[in-house]
């Protein structure tokens, strides 16, 4: 690890270099060149669209790869490589209508086909993507093919060249959201085979996107070139540079050096950012609808299976001290799972009360007080805001309940693969929103067969709130079910919510045309550079 958590920030800021410079071509003429360059603060998880699963690395991904709908600056799912679509009366049947000239980066045109193979490569059992069942799993066949059982999506059918036709087992009012992440991705069967992971640049410019992947120098930088021939018109900028950063001083630096256009910051530093005359201009919020949670693996940990315990663990972690005192006021203290901008979000929750002696209490009612063995508690190693809410967690339960806490950082990568398998015990994690729908939350995460329930909690009233909410038409009462589920879940204490997202980030005033949706930048299809 490079965090260094006793560097002044102002020390900092007068860096010119450091670790993780990122290895790219450093010039004092970098505002004439139409080359944009913003950090990646870790290495890409994958370059495969299949199996990619972080928001880091899909901030890549969709600048070479699309699928049949994409978001728009409104946040609705808008047509993309479909131009429009039909749906059947019972809700269950799309038939999509394609985009005529769209070609893959090797030239070759775009056909209904080619979404049949990348949707059935996406579910080949070989390729073991994380994302397949979370995302396509409303598809007919694709749990059977997952599964080994079929050798083809049934439910995914080509009318003919530009028609294709999808069938879902229910209607389900978020499908065309679901249909903008990644694993939905069209990719060229030329180059991305089934049952192989996209490993390589070559492999990867099997896309129909903005950008053309041209380099991956050292794992440290990854170059895009603009895609000259892109069906949506050639992008206004030349190439796109990430380099890999994972110092967050170092970051700043580069960004005021004006090495690099935009970088993401960390909560502890946007304070001396906001003092700094040069940069205080050019610092950007971003809500996003995310939540940072702390969650309990009920079969790993015994203690855990106890409502009590994690009611009592609740009320122990001084939530309101972490986000406004140790993370800056930056981030909104988060009561209910789902955050706002979601459909159905109430941000009137009141949450469980912070009571370190009503926790006490608890404990030695259910008679577990001084007997829980030490925990470990995993989280991502790269940023230094993690590992802030994870040691304030630590001291709380130690100072308030006695529980011995060890703190477990992992590689992104590393953690990734741990949690997929559900074999963290107890852990500090984000989620957030693929589409603006409690579905993306509740069901996906915490139904007792949700494909993102990582903890094994459960509960049958939650799940039939949920499976009925899933598939009910009028708005009103999917919302009434959800938010009778979202209740029992917070009553169960399934998760402890710590804190809804807010992004800050520096961007340089010569970047223009920069568009955003509630879940982040969309691809840099407009952005010029002022020189």
């Amino acid at each position: 690890m490079r965090w260094n958590f006793t560097v002044p920030l102002l020390a900092a800021l007068l860096l010119v270099g450091g670790c993780g410079k990122g290895n790219f071509s450093e010039s004092a003429n970098k505002g004439k060149e139409n080359v944009f360059r913003y950090s990646i603060v870790v290495k890409p998880t994958s370059l495969d669209p299949a199996k990619v699963q972080d928001g880091d690395t899909i901030d890549l991904i969709q600048q070479v790869f699309e699928g049949l709908t994409a978001w728009s600056e409104e946040n609705k799912p808008v047509p993309n490589l479909a131009e429009s679509w039909d749906i059947s009366p019972d809700g269950t049947t799309y038939t999509f209508h394609l985009k005529k000239n769209v070609k893959f980066h090797s030239g070759r045109e775009v056909k209904a086909e080619d979404f049949k193979y990348s949707i059935e490569r996406a579910c080949d059992p070989k390729l073991q993507s994380a994302t397949a069942l979370t995302y396509l799993d409303d598809i007919i066949g694709v749990k059977d093919m997952v599964a080994g059982k079929a050798n083809e999506v049934s439910g995914v059918k080509v009318v003919d060249d530009y028609t294709l036709e999808i069938k879902i087992d229910k209607p389900r009012a978020y499908f065309l959201g679901k249909l903008t992440y990644p694993v939905c991705f069209a990719v060229d069967k030329d180059l991305a085979k089934k049952g192989e992971e996209i490993t390589t640049v070559d492999a990867m410019k099997s896309g129909t996107g903005p950008y053309i992947p041209e380099s991956y120098q050292n794992e440290q930088l990854f170059v895009l070139a603009a895609n000259k021939s892109y069906h949506g018109g050639a992008p206004a900028i030349d190439k796109i540079e990430r380099p890999v950063i994972v110092d967050a001083p170092t970051r700043i630096a580069k960004f005021k050096s004006g090495d690099i256009d935009l970088t993401q910051l960390e909560r502890q530093d946007i304070e001396a950012v906001k003092n700094d005359p040069k940069l205080k201009d050019e610092l950007k919020y971003y809500a996003r609808p995310a939540i940072w949670y702390v969650a309990f693996n009920l079969k790993m940990v015994p203690a855990f299976a106890s409502k009590d315990v994690r009611k009592a663990i609740a009320m122990a972690i001084n939530k309101e001290r972490i986000v406004n005192d140790l993370l800056g006021g930056v981030n909104q203290v988060a009561n209910g799972i789902l955050p706002p901008g979601v459909d159905g979000a109430r941000p009137d929750l009141k949450g469980i009360p912070y009571d370190p002696s009503a926790a006490k209490k608890l404990l030695e009612t259910a008679g577990q007080y001084g007997k829980i063995p030490a925990i470990d508690m995993y989280f991502r190693a790269e940023r230094p805001d993690i590992r802030i809410v994870v040691e304030a967690v630590q001291a709380d339960l130690k100072q308030k309940l006695g529980i011995t806490v060890n703190a477990k950082p992992l590689q992104w990568s590393a953690y990734l693969d741990r949690h997929n398998k559900k074999e963290l015990p107890f852990f500090h994690m984000r989620w957030g929103a693929d589409y603006l729908d409690p579905q993306n939350f509740l069901s996906l995460m915490l139904a007792t067969d949700g494909a993102e329930n990582k903890t094994y909690y459960s509960n049958p009233s939650f799940d039939a709130l949920c499976a009925a909410a899933d598939i009910e038409q009028d708005h009103d009462k999917r919302m009434q079910m959800y938010a009778k589920a979202e209740d029992i879940a917070l009553d169960d204490v399934a998760w402890i919510p710590i804190y809804y997202q807010r992004d800050a980030e520096l961007v340089s005033p010569r970047i223009k045309g920069m568009r955003e949706s509630l879940f982040g930048h969309l691809p840099h299809t407009k952005v010029s550079l002022s020189q």
